[in-house]
Order: C-alpha cells, then structure tokens, then sequence
C-alpha cells in the first residue's frame, strides 16, 4: 500500500478574492473569465483599485485546491510548491499544515515574494484571475520530493506550470519519474489559454500518454482545435487513458478507459465559479484511489463542484466533505 493516495505539483499562490461588476474589468483593462499572468507592478495598482471591495485570503493555486480537497476527503496527500519566507509564505506553510497534506515547505524558504492571485467574481458566478507568480515562478525539480512520489498512487501535474521553463521541466522529470515507479499521472489543462498559448508544452508535460486529464469544455474543443466536442473527445483518447470533461452545469463527460460516461450535474445557485474544477478533480482522485468506480467518482465530483460554486471560494469547510460523499453513497 502506497504512503500517498495523491502527489500534487503546482503553483502556491495566495488566492485574495474579491467581488466585482462587469464594469470593473473595462475600466481597468481586465480579460473577462480568464487567468492572466502579471507583474508586481500591475498587481499592485490592481490592488489600489481593488481597496475600496471586502476580499478574502485563502492559500491557492489550482493544485493546491484540489490536493487539500483530497486531503478533506480523507485521502493522504503531499505537495511540492514553492513560497518563500515572507508573511503570505507562513500563511500558505500553516494553511497546508491545518489541511494535513504533507509537502517540501516549511523552515529554510528561501527570501523573495510569495505569489498572489487576485480571483474577481462577478454577478454571473464568473471568476477572473490576475497572477504575480512571485516565487512560485522558479519552482523546478529542486522543490520535487522523488521519494513522495514513489510512494504516491497518483502524480497530479497542473496544467499553469506550462507557462515557465522549470515549472514545465519540473512537471516532465516528475512524469518520468512516475511512470518509472509504476505510478499513475494525472494532469489537468488549468484553463484554456493554456491550451492556446502553451499547447507544445503541455504535450511535453503529456509525454506519449497519460493515465488521467481534467480538463472543461473549451479546453477539450481548444485542445483538439474544433467546435465539435465528439471529435475533441477522440483526440483526448490518444493522449490519455482515461479523462474527464466538464461542463458546468450541464455536467461532465468520463472516458474510463473502455466506455463514455453521462454525469449529471446538480443543481446549485452559482455565486462563485472560482475552485470548481479543481474541486472536481480533488473529490475524483479521492474516490478513485478509495475503490469507488468511475461513475460514482463522477457523482461525487460533480456534487463536491456544485456545492463549491454555491459559495464564495475554492473551498468548503472539512465538515462538508463527508456530507457529500453521505449523499452519494448512503
């Protein structure tokens, strides 16, 4: 038996969310519904516009959601990441720590900034992200812990690692040392100007083929480059064993290997999109490595994401995760 259910890689980001009308985006020159990566400078002056709104602080980064929603499922997790010794790099050690999900930070971080992200909801459930990266733009294979790996079920890459040269080598050593030792990949493509923008480089993250994609809609029709979500679903089977795409609320897609599976989604009034596939993803790996089949995975996921989109950030309380899998189950 594996020490770890999941082994996550990813950016560490400090999420800081906030919640905004439409016209704060054309005001201030912001791409609706997507992750932009930014500069010190430009967050700061986003930050001055962003005084005057009530934000929340929580620790981030697409993987980081999904592992500590392993984590609060039950299943036993590590995460390898990169802050650094500052304040926001002490929120993020403790806020994992509290999660109990192992990882490679604590003592002996090295000085720079702790990367933010500043996730801005509007009225339709819509979530916009401007990124520092900050530190968390040097991960590399130095903050990889091999032996974690070895002893995980599953590496879980995520997809915005694409986007830097050591994140995208940390993410292609840490495949290979997977498959290697037997160990199962996922990844997930993040967002779809990953799958624009980086498209060579997550084939690179890919390799000849991975056991699992997390991917949406648009990333799929992105990935494939086509309108038509048959074809995008016969170009993600060359590329992994198994997948899973979503859609919102009309639910998601599985590819288990054999057969397509319908999940439906669950109702839910949507207040906050930010986390819900991340969220998917975490409850997916925890009942997968926990005996469930893929379809019952599906449901879980799917409710988890329902109820994530149903409040304000990426996370639920740990109490709600077990609810969820009551519900389910029986």
């Amino acid at each position: 038996m594996k020490k770890y259910h999941v082994y996550g890689i990813g950016n560490a980001l400090v999420d800081m969310e906030f919640e905004v009308e439409d016209s704060f985006f054309s005001d201030n020159g912001i791409d609706k519904s997507l992750m932009t990566l930014v500069d010190e400078e430009r967050q700061h002056e986003l930050m001055g516009h962003l005084d005057a709104f009530d934000g929340k602080k929580a620790s981030g980064g697409s993987a980081a959601n999904t592992i500590i929603a392993n984590s609060y499922f039950g299943g036993k997790s590590f995460y390898s990441c990169k802050v650094a010794s500052d304040e926001l790099g002490d929120f993020y050690v403790n806020d994992l720590q509290q999660a109990g999900v192992d990882s490679n930070v604590g003592d002996g971080r090295k000085e720079g900034i702790t990367g933010k992200c500043l996730v801005m909801v509007t009225p339709d459930a819509e979530r916009t992200m401007n990124t520092y990266l900050g530190i968390t733009s040097t991960f590399s294979v130095d903050e990889l812990h091999l032996s974690a790996i070895k002893e995980s079920e599953y590496l879980y890459i995520e997809g915005y690692l694409v986007s830097s040269d050591t994140g995208r080598h940390a993410a292609i050593e840490a495949r290979k040392v997977a498959e290697e030792n037997g160990v199962k990949t996922a990844i997930t493509f993040s967002d779809p100007a990953m799958v624009q923008f980086f498209k060579d480089g997550l084939k690179e993250m890919i390799g000849t083929k991975v056991d699992l994609i997390f991917c949406n809609e648009a990333e799929a029709l992105s990935w494939a480059d086509t309108d038509d979500i048959d074809t995008a679903i016969e170009s993600l089977k060359q590329v992994a064993n198994t997948f899973a795409v979503t859609f919102g609320p009309k639910g998601a897609i599985l590819f288990d290997g054999k057969h397509l599976l319908d999940i439906s989604a669950h109702e839910a009034k949507a207040v906050d999109s930010n986390g819900a596939g991340d969220m998917f993803a975490g409850a997916f790996l925890y009942a997968i490595t926990h005996g469930h089949s893929f379809y019952e995975a599906g449901n879980i996921a799917s409710l988890a994401a329902a109820k994530v989109v149903s409040q304000f950030g990426p996370r639920l309380a740990a109490s709600e995760h077990q609810d969820i899998l009551d519900m389910v189950l029986g």
